[in-house]
């Protein structure tokens, strides 16, 4: 298998794929239209090219710079069917004057024409606040994905650190062993999240979205296996992909197990704090570390077919069985249009596999470049 060095998520209703310093989202709208939207990845936050391509660095950039374009994607998405259309519009705001048209009918055959001018411009001003309102909520918007982000991270510590600390401190009371108290954390980290996969992919919207999440695997390995990027063979390709961000979180799980048993008791016994606050910010200061392991492990992962590298990466494709189902059709050409706005798969497939497809001279996007998980 090539790496092809794209990547990306599933969205509402669609799919984003992300090739270099480029993104594109590409939706099915209510209209089963598909809308397609490329986009700039934006600054750099950090300019310096030596040090974002540090080892471990790198990794810590990557995940966050990919948690923001994921929830900028995902606001997107979502506003392709919380906007009303063009028709939609004028035919409420026709009912709204209609309605007050009526009651300043009324209003003037009782006499009151000073009232009946007030309905109509209060109508009318109120039309306009509401059009206004929807043409300049953009800070607004930057202002929820920042929330958004932030209480996304939140959740996750909650949940996958300090829930598990706190329930394997339970033990403490029965064993003094700090050893058996962190494997039971770990045990209760696994159990935790695997649990939270299982539940939630059962709620039919998330069903919908993980559907979409096998179309993006399965086109990245349409084209990194040399195969013509169309519906049939993206079918047959495989849903399971080594750079997908369900085996990134796994790696990320797996590797906190490890660094919190290596680091916590030599640490502890070293200053001699057994407090829960210290025990806790230790676990929050390796999250950075943490997630720049695991970055280089799933880096390493897409580009190697190592026997050792393929055995450790089972656990996490195994995972992706919950956060990946078979897609349609449809949600396939949805996630061929969103490769196609920004790579050029033909180009990618005649240089790794020989191949002579007609070079896509629309695509913006060059082969290679870094990417997003998959």
């Amino acid at each position: 298998m090539k790496p092809s060095g794209i990547g990306g998520q599933a969205v509402i209703e669609g799919v984003m794929m992300r090739n270099g310093d480029k993104y594109a989202v590409a939706v099915r709208t209510a209209d089963h239209k598909i809308v397609v939207d490329v986009q700039d990845c934006g600054a750099k936050r950090i300019k310096n090219q030596k040090i974002r391509n540090l080892p471990i660095v790198r990794g810590v950039i990557s995940f966050f710079d990919s948690m923001v374009l994921g929830m900028k994607a995902l606001m997107y998405s979502a506003s392709l069917f919380a906007e009303e259309t063009e028709e939609e519009r004028t035919e409420r705001e026709g009912k709204a004057r209609k309605k007050a048209s009526a009651k300043a009918e009324k209003l003037r055959a009782q006499g009151k024409t000073a009232e009946a001018e007030k309905v109509l411009r209060k109508c009318e001003e109120k039309l306009a606040k509401e059009a206004g309102d929807a043409n300049g909520s953009g800070g607004d918007d930057d202002l929820l994905m920042t929330m958004t982000v932030i209480f996304s991270l939140a959740f996750s510590v909650a949940l996958f650190i300090l829930l598990p600390y706190f329930l394997s401190r339970f033990l403490h009371q029965i064993v003094r062993s700090e050893m058996v108290i962190l494997i039971a954390e770990s045990i209760v980290k696994l159990l935790i999240f695997m649990g939270y996969l299982a539940l939630i992919s059962r709620m039919k919207d998330i069903q919908r979205n993980f559907m979409y999440h096998g179309a993006e695997h399965k086109c990245i390995n349409c084209i990194e296996h040399g195969l013509e990027l169309n519906v049939e063979n993206v079918r047959k390709s495989s849903r399971e992909h080594k750079r997908c961000g369900t085996s990134f979180l796994f790696i990320v799980l797996f590797i906190s197990i490890v660094f919190i048993m290596v680091f916590s008791i030599p640490l502890f016994a070293l200053i001699h704090v057994h407090t829960a606050f210290w025990r806790i910010v230790l676990r929050l200061a390796l999250l950075p570390l943490i997630a720049g392991v695991s970055f280089e492990f799933i880096r390493l992962a897409g580009s190697s077919d190592s026997k050792v590298v393929n055995m450790l990466s089972r656990p996490g494709l195994a995972m992706q069985h919950l956060t990946t189902k078979e897609p349609d059709d449809s949600m396939i050409e949805v996630a061929i249009a969103s490769v196609e706005a920004v790579f050029d798969w033909r180009k990618f497939e005649n240089e790794q596999f020989g191949t002579h497809y007609e070079l896509n001279q629309e695509t913006s996007g060059e082969a290679g470049a870094p990417a997003a998980h998959a």
